[in-house]
């Protein structure tokens, strides 16, 4: 290697000194780069068809592996590179920036693989899947947590690697002062919102594809980031939401211990109704239907107005779109049934035009003497 490089300054002697020293540790990245693609080639080529778990693992690892071997190649080269000790020392502190990095992307992706792996055991893609939606919601809140946990250890490391930040950050975690309390009321949304992952990763009162309603909005529970929800709302739409929110304020949660929802359904008719036959009605139109999970079917009058009653009607569904399209398609069944087979059952107003007169206590008949008309006289 000496002798190559004696050569090589014998023909660009005229190139300064850290120009060829910076040439040779890029062209080390660029050598270890090509290297890489090879081999990475020649893997996929022997193993993809064997084992295609391996081929999925490169792929995941590619980024650290590049870095790792470019690391490799630039301590090779650095001590046989022509450099002056200020341009050194400044390629040392870059490699060893570039180490910690390197430790926290590998980390980073070894827990990423580790969660993977382990909820390759669960689908969401079943009706009942309580314990699937338990441990993703875990895994994932917990996965981020200890990325941003990570991320966050990493670049201390590599800050404190500077001489004047070092300095800086052991002043500041020695003084509790000002600049103390105001980063840490900085800090506060962020913490708190981290400790709030970790509780709602323990104690769950969401999980991943639950059916909520937050703000007068329903939509379902698409993510859980380390430190906001999004929940995607019945028309498509995405509502982010801090996760301090499900831990400080109240919401609905329809999917929380079961699948099943019981709907219902109400709508006012009139007092001379034969309920009994409203009642078959939806007794044989839950039957008809391919949403009604076969639990609960009941109607009943919950109301007594001086115009109409009220009908409730319940029905059950395994999930809560289901329920959701069972109220709606059962809505619309008993609504046709009233109209052609029992038009009377429609609300209706009633008045008395000419009530009785003794509605009025014989006013009429035993009045005064006032009230009465007085006969004309007969003229001459």
């Amino acid at each position: 290697m000496e002798d190559l490089l004696s050569k090589f300054e014998q023909i660009f002697g005229w190139v300064p000194q850290w120009a060829i020293g910076l040439g040779l540790v890029v062209g080390a990245i660029f050598i270890a780069l090509f290297v890489y693609g090879i081999a990475a080639r020649i893997v996929r080529r022997v193993v993809a068809a064997r084992w295609p778990a391996v081929t999925l693992l490169l792929q995941r690892i590619a980024g650290p592996s590049r870095l790792a071997l470019c690391l490799v190649a630039v301590a090779l080269v650095l001590p046989l590179a022509p450099l002056n000790d200020v341009l050194r020392e400044q390629l040392r502190h870059f490699f060893v920036v570039a180490v910690i990095a390197l430790i926290g992307w590998i980390t980073v992706r070894a827990v990423d693989m580790g969660a993977a792996r382990y909820l390759q055991r669960f689908r969401l893609d079943t009706d009942e899947n309580f314990l699937a939606r338990k441990h993703v919601t875990q895994v994932r809140v917990f996965k981020r947590v200890i990325d941003t946990l990570i991320i966050l250890i990493a670049i201390s490391t590599a800050l404190m690697t500077f001489e004047s930040v070092k300095q800086y950050g052991v002043s500041l975690f020695a003084s509790a002062g000002a600049a103390g309390l105001i980063v840490g009321l900085a800090a506060r949304p962020l913490l708190s919102n981290l400790i709030a992952g970790v509780q709602i990763a323990i104690t769950q009162p969401i999980r991943i594809e639950d059916a909520v309603i937050i703000e007068n909005e329903w939509g379902w529970v698409e993510d859980i980031a380390s430190t906001y929800v999004v929940v995607r709302l019945w028309d498509w739409r995405r509502m982010v939401v801090p996760l301090s929110y499900f831990i400080e304020r109240p919401f609905q949660n329809w999917t929380r211990d079961t699948q099943s929802l019981i709907g219902a359904i109400a709508f006012h008719v009139d007092y001379c109704t034969d309920v009994s036959r409203i009642r078959q009605r939806l007794e044989q139109a839950v039957r008809e239907s391919k949403l009604w999970d076969g639990a609960v079917v009941n109607l009943q009058v919950i109301e007594a107005s001086p115009r109409a009653i009220e009908l409730r009607a319940l029905v059950s569904a395994r999930s809560a779109p289901q329920s959701w399209d069972l109220r709606c398609e059962i809505r619309e069944k008993l609504l046709a049934f009233i109209r052609e087979e029992m038009p009377e059952a429609f609300p209706r107003e009633r008045a008395m035009v000419s009530p009785p007169i003794a509605d009025f206590g014989g006013a009429f008949e035993h009045g005064d003497e006032r009230s009465r008309p007085v006969p004309a006289r007969a003229h001459s």
